[in-house]
């Protein structure tokens, strides 16, 4: 048995320089799955950091993966802004109504205090948790949404691109305050004890927005966003193409790329060389359906696609794994990342 010789953040680290680790990292990216591992309901795992801390311990101790996983749910930005959540028994929570109910309301708006929030607390206190238990030997991954992608949940995605061809001067103005809550809210998490941020980004994703009007728009919000983060970040765009976009993001100064299960992985990954290091790209929907022998071969088939010379973290293409998948499945994909993901020493 080949012994491996790097922790998990020396691991990770090597890829990003685009260089061969001992074998290739991957993250699972499990959010919900913690509740299973404490016998709670998503909603009372949710409710105390410590609970999201112990489950993440527990997961990775379980499966080996190469990365820790502060993300709560996606709508805990929603509820710093007045926001309310819908949880679900076996899925992950929603956004409730929207806070901004017309165009006049982003007048009013005023940036969220991150100190103030009840819900982004329990982030930085379970972050803070995780950095006293892992220390640094595996990467911490917190999460924003990008401020140019947040407002789907803040008004709705019909709304919000009335908004951004009809009144470019408050879409202006709410990109402005976005941004300064996303800068805020990524340091803090730094703070805390992330190593990286994931800058989640599904509407710059060439599957939602045209590249003109991403040039115009997000392409220029990610850019101003991004210089303004004390730390690492990888752009992931929750299952959205990105080929069209790459060299584009590539120099918005994120040093990965979060990508679809829709597109030629071994395009993206010669797309990507000595630029972004590919995040991706297993199928975290059809993974409820595989069994172990299909996820093994899902695995390889990356592998052989991608990991050629670092620069390759395999993962599922969303940046959330569903609650519905297996745990035989999850055991699958990590034996077969240690059967398969050793590279060759020199």
């Amino acid at each position: 048995m080949t012994i491996e010789t790097m922790t998990s953040l020396q691991r990770v680290l090597t890829t990003l320089g685009h260089k061969e680790p001992d074998r290739v990292p991957f993250f699972l990216l499990l959010t919900m799955h913690g509740a299973k591992e404490l016998n709670m309901t998503i909603r009372e795992y949710f409710s105390k950091a410590e609970n999201v801390a112990e489950g993440q311990v527990r997961m990775r101790k379980k499966y080996g993966h190469d990365c820790l996983y502060s993300f709560f749910y996606a709508p805990v930005e929603v509820e710093a802004w007045g926001g309310s959540v819908i949880y679900s028994d076996e899925g992950p929570p929603n956004s409730g109504e929207p806070v901004i109910g017309s165009f006049a309301d982003i007048k009013t708006l005023r940036v969220p205090d991150i100190g103030q929030s009840p819900s982004l607390a329990k982030v930085l206190e379970a972050t803070r948790i995780l950095k006293e238990t892992v220390k640094d030997e595996a990467p911490i991954i917190g999460v924003v949404m990008s401020p140019f992608s947040l407002p789907v949940m803040q008004m709705g995605f019909s709304q919000y691109f009335d908004l951004m061809f009809a009144e470019p001067a408050l879409f202006e103005r709410l990109m402005a305050m976005n941004e300064e809550f996303c800068v805020n809210w990524a340091n803090a998490q730094l703070k805390a004890g992330a190593t990286a941020i994931c800058y989640f980004d599904p509407v710059s994703s060439s599957t939602i927005t045209p590249r003109d009007l991403y040039l115009k728009t997000g392409y220029e919000v990610t850019k101003r966003t991004l210089a303004r983060i004390n730390g690492p970040t990888a752009t992931h765009l929750a299952s959205g193409n990105c080929l069209p976009v790459v060299a584009d993001i590539a120099n918005t100064g994120t040093a990965v790329i979060g990508v679809s299960c829709n597109e030629d992985l071994m395009a993206i990954k010669a797309a990507c060389r000595g630029k972004l290091t590919v995040l991706g790209n297993l199928n975290g929907i059809e993974m409820r359906r595989w069994t172990p022998e299909q996820a093994e071969n899902e695995v390889k088939s990356a592998i052989q696609q991608a990991a050629a010379g670092g620069g390759f973290i395999l993962s599922d293409n969303h940046g959330e794994i569903p609650w519905q998948v297996p745990e035989d499945v999850l055991m699958a994909i990590s034996q077969a990342v240690h059967k398969w993901g050793r590279y060759r020493t020199k």
